[in-house]
């Protein structure tokens, strides 16, 4: 068991483009449920299964400017309110986001161990990965950097393998790191998996701060010198502290495998078989899905006839197979994934091009999550839209005002604080507001149960950027 204070760092940066159309740029995977009756999201889970460690200490969660109040959030869901949120002006891989976390726990801690966990991974065996975690913190008291490698149930070639100096056992042991492998053909990987020396590449390290930075500082001294400048000069906005984008800018976008791990004396691999999977296909999502007779998965509303090995799931609308196999079928409001269950890898090309062809659907879904609450585009045309609009309660929008609309409101549940130029009234259920076009408004919920309001739009343009914004309490500008 360690006795120096442990500092979760949380990546919770990528896009999760292989989980398309549930998993999109605006909402990631690592902010969704993935599970059928799951509550927690992936990152909540990730968060909470270290909760036992002892010497746990705030966690710090790194993570890009569009996703910072959906981690917050959802860090206050658990019931943490300690904790810190590194934002990153733009992504550059793990080496520069675990060298700003490093260099950040040593202003919290003298010398701790520095625990690095990916946000969207899933874990069966938790109780297992716990001893796991505490067997890797001994080796990195000794100063050694260590990182877990996945014991291979497949030749797959989506992962990076390890390869250690010495075969495993059954024995939770470590073996100095002799190489790093990066995505194998089919043919290498059967045989890599035959050779007990290797494991896939988790992305899941231990290590004290002081040992890393001292790693880091030595391969690339040109990392450390930019992050230390970008922390040094990061200002605090709320309750996130934003780095300074010229120095981060000039950072190498390079993971701290390529940076550090290849090259260091000091890496030390520790297998993991815990039934990790790190959710990267929809493929990956059946295979650890619990599933029917017929080896189906199903969620939502959905009715087979003759269908087997298959994932159906129905956000909204029904899905009736008949005589299906191996398919996946993915349901959203604006978008449906057909697919070939073994062809699913490919989910991320068909994002590619929806990017190409600037199909919104390829990064924003039809629901819109903001600090306040969260927005539903029910209708659309050319000069009008009509949304549903939930604000939390005791949040507010921000005080603004429309160049081209004007806007109906209508209180469907809850209470309504609303602005219009210089007055101000309370309303709720069946009530509404009219505010016209280019008069300030603002909406809040006073109340302690979500505010449910349907909004109507009109005008000659109703897009998301006629917002002139006066006041905002979550530090946003037009």
């Amino acid at each position: 068991m360690s006795s120096s204070p442990i500092v979760p760092l949380i990546l919770c940066g990528g896009k999760g483009t292989r989980l398309w159309p549930l998993s999109r740029a605006s909402y990631p995977k690592q902010f969704l449920s993935i599970e059928k009756g799951e509550k927690l999201s992936l990152l909540q889970k990730t968060i909470k299964r270290i909760q036992p460690l002892k010497n746990l200490k705030k966690p710090i969660l790194v993570c890009n400017e569009e996703h910072r109040f959906i981690v917050a959030e959802q860090m206050r869901e658990l019931n943490i309110d300690d904790f810190i949120i590194i934002l990153e002006p733009f992504g550059r891989n793990t080496a520069p986001a675990i060298t700003i976390a490093a260099i950040k726990s040593l202003e919290l801690e003298e010398d701790p161990i520095l625990l690095v966990l990916s946000s969207d991974h899933e874990i069966k065996n938790i109780e297992k990965f716990l001893t796991i975690l505490n067997e890797g913190s001994k080796y990195a008291e000794q100063n050694k950097l260590v990182t877990f490698g996945i014991v291979p149930t497949s030749p797959d070639i989506g992962y990076g393998y390890i390869k250690a100096s010495k075969p495993f056992s059954t024995n939770i042991e470590g073996f100095a790191i002799e190489s790093f492998l990066e995505k194998p053909d089919l043919n290498t990987a059967k045989k890599l998996i035959k050779d007990n020396r290797f494991t896939w590449n988790s992305g899941m390290f231990v290590f004290k701060a002081k040992e890393i930075i001292k790693e880091i500082n030595k391969f690339t001294p040109d990392i450390f010198f930019s992050c230390k400048k970008a922390l040094n000069n990061s200002v605090l906005d709320l309750d996130f502290q934003r780095l300074e984008k010229d120095s981060f800018e000039k950072c190498n976008n390079i993971s701290i495998d390529i940076a550090v791990m290849e090259k260091t004396s000091k890496g030390i691999v520790i297998p993991l078989d815990v039934g990790w999977s790190d959710i990267g296909s929809w493929e990956a999502v059946w295979e650890t899905s619990k599933k029917d007779p017929n080896g189906n998965f199903t969620d939502g509303k959905v009715v087979l006839e003759n269908t087997k090995n298959s994932y159906l799931r129905s956000e909204e609308r029904l899905i009736v197979g008949v005589d299906l196999d191996d398919l996946i079928i993915v349901e959203t409001r604006d978008a449906i994934l057909i697919s070939n269950k073994k062809s699913s890898q490919k989910v991320k090309n068909i994002v590619n091009t929806l990017k190409k062809s600037k199909i919104p659907e390829c990064d924003t879904h039809a629901k819109i999550y903001r600090p306040w609450g969260h927005y539903l585009s029910l209708v659309q045309a050319n000069r009008w839209q009509v949304k549903l609009i939930s604000v939390k309660p005791g949040e507010k929008l921000s005080l603004q005002m429309h160049h081209h609309r004007s806007e109906h409101w209508v209180v469907v549940s809850g209470a309504a604080k609303v602005e219009v130029a210089e007055k101000i009234e309370v309303l709720t259920e069946n009530q509404s507001v009219y505010i016209p076009l280019g008069s300030k408004h603002r909406l809040s919920n006073p109340g302690k149960i979500p505010l449910i309001l349907i909004e109507v739009q009109s005008g000659s343009y109703v897009g998301e950027d006629d917002i002139v914004r006066f006041e905002d309490i979550y530090g946003r500008s037009n």
